[in-house]
């Protein structure tokens, strides 16, 4: 039997990554098939430039769209593989990473993800779209 995620759960999974507290990650929205992901843009996360390095926006998109998919699917997922377009350079304040899950069996999801940045004003701007999948596992294995 699968133990269902709730808002609290995904927060504590989310909570045992360690690369997540580096970053600063936060869930704030999760359930029906859709999951947000918070970042708090800071210099330390930038590139050469001064902008979001694209890495961090693809953690983004990786986690939200894993944990999305968890939504239907249950905890135990793993990333079968995603793509992400980058459409401007991130910058700003905040890291918004919105996914959906676009269709489902019972062992596997592809879901849709967009990137926003916001400013000290709220402002969002779309900074990348990114889409995959997700895949069950069992409980007591995690490959293959």
């Amino acid at each position: 039997m699968t133990t269902p995620l709730d808002l609290e759960l995904a927060r504590a999974v989310l909570a045992a990554q360690p690369f997540s507290a580096l970053l600063g990650a936060e869930i704030t929205s999760f359930g029906a098939g859709a999951a947000t992901l918070e970042i708090p843009i800071r210099p330390e996360l930038g590139q050469q430039f001064g902008f979001l390095h694209g890495g961090v926006l693809a953690y983004a998109a990786d986690n939200s769209l894993t944990f999305a998919a968890g939504t239907v699917l249950g905890p135990n997922v793993l990333t079968g593989g995603f793509s992400i377009t980058y459409l401007r350079p991130a910058g700003g304040v905040r890291l918004r990473a919105e996914a959906r899950v676009v269709g489902s069996t019972r062992r596997q999801a592809a879901c849709s993800c967009e990137l926003w940045t916001e400013d000290e004003a709220g402002e969002a701007t779309l900074c990348a779209v990114a889409q995959g999948t997700t895949r069950a596992v069992d409980a007591d294995r995690t490959g293959g």
